[in-house]
């Protein structure tokens, strides 16, 4: 019907949140600690769509490789306009590539990360 959720492990939390509360912008849906599993679960949106869960965990392992390693490849938000979202994100201190074009539909779209180097890509509307 249609994807639930995306679930994130990282590695600081509290980097993490700051990350995608302040620097993208998402929405605190809710924020727990689950003490039996020593982690923090924060439920997080765009607009009023639920979309991440963000945990954290003791010690999680590092990503493989990036971005080509098996599994999650990267995540992708839809955005009006690339050149705003790219300035704004260089602005807060994000590294973020060249815009690039899309051969197939012709859209713009680039590439940054999250704290952990999970890469994330902003495609425009």
């Amino acid at each position: 019907m249609k994807i639930h959720h995306i679930a994130i492990i990282c590695s600081n939390y509290e980097v993490s949140k700051k990350f995608y509360t302040e620097v993208l912008g998402l929405n605190i849906i809710r924020e727990v600690y689950r003490e039996a599993r020593q982690s923090y679960k924060l439920d997080l949106a765009i607009g009023e769509h639920y979309v991440i869960e963000l945990f954290s965990f003791p010690n999680p392992p590092e990503r493989a490789s990036i971005p080509e390693s098996c599994g999650l490849r990267h995540l992708a938000f839809s955005v009006d306009n690339v050149e705003e979202k790219r300035n704004e994100l260089i602005e807060k201190g994000l590294d973020c590539e060249d815009i690039r074009i899309d051969e197939f539909t012709e859209k713009k779209f680039f590439f940054t990360t999250d704290p952990d180097n999970l890469p994330l890509e902003f495609y425009e509307n």
